[in-house]
């Protein structure tokens, strides 16, 4: 009988693939020695891949260059980072190896832009795209980026004030984008966006606010839909209208050259994913292509702003199988030694699914079970596999520890989780390690951050005297920075 773990996988999927291969029973990613990993360092962890990051944006580059080839595009694609899926210092500096440029969508993303410019990672002539609802601090900081001399900052416009408070701010011409409210999917809550402007309002709006404001000019339409870019009439139906609306305001806007088609490139979530990128990119270069030339009107420069296409498949999370708990006939609870809820928030929030598999003994039998974690929040559990609509697992044994990974978890999940910070229960967060490779296409392994300890919790709650003293020292300077700015007003 096929009874191992091994005989499931392989009467199940194509197995190995291109990121996942075993060595003897224990488990590859990427080639990494997962086992060894864990060797190392223990888990739970958390890690990135980071020379997966520069193969994806790589991946995306030859498929538009493939596209705009093949149907003649006139227009330049220009690649940008999304932010918001990963800030981290590791991930931008890896990303920007590669000459893409960057999205933002709040405040403190403009501190991170100025950060990055004095190390020389970012030039005047990067681009920075600003989404977001724009309160007083995003519009300072994108102001003082702008002043300080930044030639490709576009701060895209949300709603009907935000050109008149960039305007005030900036002491000279700047360029802007207008966001488009797409409608969501019939299954959605509400029927529009709240994100931007209406697809019938933007013309108006131009002629109202941009047409004949001598310090803005508008470069840019921003097009985006919450589902990402799929294969289904929806897209291709909000992909026309935008289209549209390009087009009427491409007439009358002589400045406008950019269509920014945002992000939602889907990343590997089973390992029976299947995604025609360059159908995709082909079709949606070719729609462009052919509405322009019919309407007599220039094409665009492309933007994107993939964020979890870039970032997600560097990602991955191990666990160690504490125990085995038998609640009745049919269930069998293995718990994990962290917290579904605390580090892998999406399987709890979204019922978001990630590739899940073992990282060793591959040769032993196998059993259904359910994951648990040890929040005592009755949620904090992960119960089924999309590719699979179960869990399976090599049996548990008390003396033969099980350890199991989830893959492509480099998106969000740490911002979510609130990284560094309080976690449910007071679950310590996992440590946190880097890998690389050297000149000679060895592994470089760095911790970035060890996991959570008492003295962390007790000093963000308040109970540590270290944290006392810190807030005192924090009050006192607050204190000679006011008297200091009084003095100088005066």
């Amino acid at each position: 009988m096929n009874t191992k773990y091994l005989d499931l996988i392989d009467q199940t999927y194509y197995f190995p693939q291109e990121e996942f291969s075993l060595d003897g029973e224990h488990l590859r990613f990427h080639d990494i020695p997962l086992n060894e990993l864990v060797e190392k360092y223990g888990s739970p962890l958390k890690f990135n891949y980071l020379p997966k990051i520069s193969e994806n944006i790589g991946r995306a580059k030859s498929w538009f260059a493939r596209a705009m080839e093949k149907h003649g595009y006139k227009g330049r694609y220009h690649y940008c980072y999304c932010t918001k899926s990963s800030h981290f210092q590791h991930v931008l500096q890896e990303a920007l190896k590669n000459d893409i440029h960057i999205e933002t969508s709040s405040a403190i993303d403009i501190n991170i832009v100025e950060n990055l410019k004095e190390q020389g990672k970012i030039k005047n002539d990067t681009y920075v795209i600003c989404n977001g609802f724009k309160r007083e601090k995003y519009v300072e900081n994108i102001a003082n980026l702008i002043n300080g001399g930044h030639q490709n900052c576009v701060p895209i416009i949300d709603n009907y004030e935000e050109i008149d408070l960039l305007s005030e701010a900036i002491d000279g011409d700047f360029q802007v984008g207008i966001r488009i409210a797409s409608e969501e999917e019939p299954k959605f809550e509400f029927y529009t966006s709240r994100l931007g402007i209406g697809y019938k309002n933007i013309v108006p709006f131009y002629e109202n606010q941009i047409k004949d404001n001598d310090k803005v000019e508008l470069k840019m339409l921003h097009f985006f839909i919450n589902t990402g870019i799929r294969d289904n009439a929806y897209y291709w139906n909000e992909l026309v209208k935008c289209l549209k609306v390009y087009v009427r305001l491409k007439k009358i806007c002589p400045t406008l050259d950019s269509l920014n088609i945002g992000g939602g490139f889907p990343i590997k979530n089973s390992l029976h994913f299947e995604y025609d990128y360059q159908y995709m990119v082909d079709e949606i270069i070719n729609q462009i292509n052919s509405t322009c030339g019919e309407a007599e009107v220039p094409v665009p420069h492309i933007f994107t702003e993939f964020g979890s296409f870039t970032v997600g498949e560097s990602g991955g999370a191990i666990y160690e199988i504490l125990y085995q708990k038998q609640q009745n006939d049919r269930e069998k609870w293995n718990m994990i030694d962290s917290s579904f809820i605390t580090t892998l928030p999406d399987t709890w929030a979204i019922n978001k699914r990630f590739i899940m598999l073992p990282i060793n003994r591959w040769h032993d039998e196998y059993e259904r079970v359910l994951l648990g974690g040890l929040t005592c929040d009755s949620d904090d559990y992960y119960n089924s596999e999309q590719h699979m609509n179960a869990i399976y697992l090599p049996k548990y044994k008390r003396d033969k520890p099980l350890y199991i990974g989830f893959f492509n978890t480099g998106a969000y999940q740490e911002t979510i989780g609130g990284y560094g910070g309080l976690q449910h229960c007071l679950i310590p967060q996992p440590k946190h390690v880097l890998i690389g490779k050297d000149e000679n296409g060895n592994f470089i392994y760095e911790l970035f951050s060890p996991q959570q300890n008492a003295e962390d919790f007790l000093g963000i709650l308040g109970y540590s005297d270290r944290r006392d003293k810190k807030s005192e020292e924090d009050v006192n300077e607050t204190r000679k920075a006011d008297t200091h700015l009084k003095d100088t007003t005066a």
